[in-house]
């Protein structure tokens, strides 16, 4: 190591005592993190690219300083969706340092590392007080049992109201209203259930009613409109 000609001069002083890191809770313990192997936890996080045009939640499962566990959902962009499929193979088997550090393909997932590595390292990941924090896997929960991502997607004009296209339960298909023309409750297609009917053989406009369930005062309503259509 090079140290300037002032440095070498100085007198040396005694070091006064040295505590470590804070501790920080990771899987029900308190650590103190000193290297990348330090580091254990389940976590999510949202990026969004610089011209924000479209997002990323990235879900990671870390253990010893290790992604074992990645779930990469976009939304808003087209190419993002192709990034994401590329970023699930690069992801998996890296250090946390190590992806922060490579490339993602896409702003948007560049930057959800980003702030999982802040909420991470920092202690504030979604399994800091959790013993033994969650199984490989754990994140497919979030998607349930059509391991589909949950989207909500709206459209509405000042001229015409608001159109449901999609919510968390499904591909909406009709909005119901009242007599005052207000929705009241919505009929929906539970996507995954449908394809795993299909996939079983099913006829596929069985399989479409058979997935079929509304929410609200929908067995009520006045009226029934297509929100793509009407």
């Amino acid at each position: 190591m090079i140290c300037s000609a002032e440095v070498q001069h100085m007198c040396p002083v005694a070091k006064g005592a040295y505590h470590g890191p804070a501790p920080i809770p990771e899987e029900g313990k308190w650590v103190q993190a000193k290297e990348i192997r330090d580091i254990s936890g389940l976590t999510h996080g949202i990026g969004w690219c610089a011209p924000q045009q479209g997002a990323c939640k990235l879900t990671l499962n870390i253990k010893d300083g290790v992604i074992e566990e990645a779930l990469v959902e976009t939304i808003g962009c087209s190419g993002m969706t192709h990034s994401a499929a590329m970023a699930s193979e690069i992801l998996i088997g890296k250090t946390i340092l190590e992806a922060l550090n490579t490339d993602l393909v896409c702003d948007a997932i560049n930057t959800a590392m980003r702030e999982l590595f802040l909420q991470i390292v920092y202690g504030r990941s979604q399994t800091a007080f959790s013993e033994g924090g969650l199984p490989v896997g754990a994140s497919l929960e979030d998607l349930g049992k059509g391991l589909r991502s949950q989207i909500g997607t709206m459209f509405a004009t000042r001229e015409k109201g608001p159109r449901y296209m999609e919510m968390a339960e499904g591909y909406v298909t009709r909005v119901a209203l009242n007599k005052d023309s207000e929705i009241v409750g919505y009929e929906f297609v539970n996507l995954g259930k449908m394809m795993e009917s299909v996939k079983k053989g099913m006829d596929a406009n069985e399989a479409l009613e058979k997935a079929k369930a509304h929410y609200g005062q929908f067995d009520n309503a006045a009226k029934y409109i297509d929100p793509r259509q009407e």
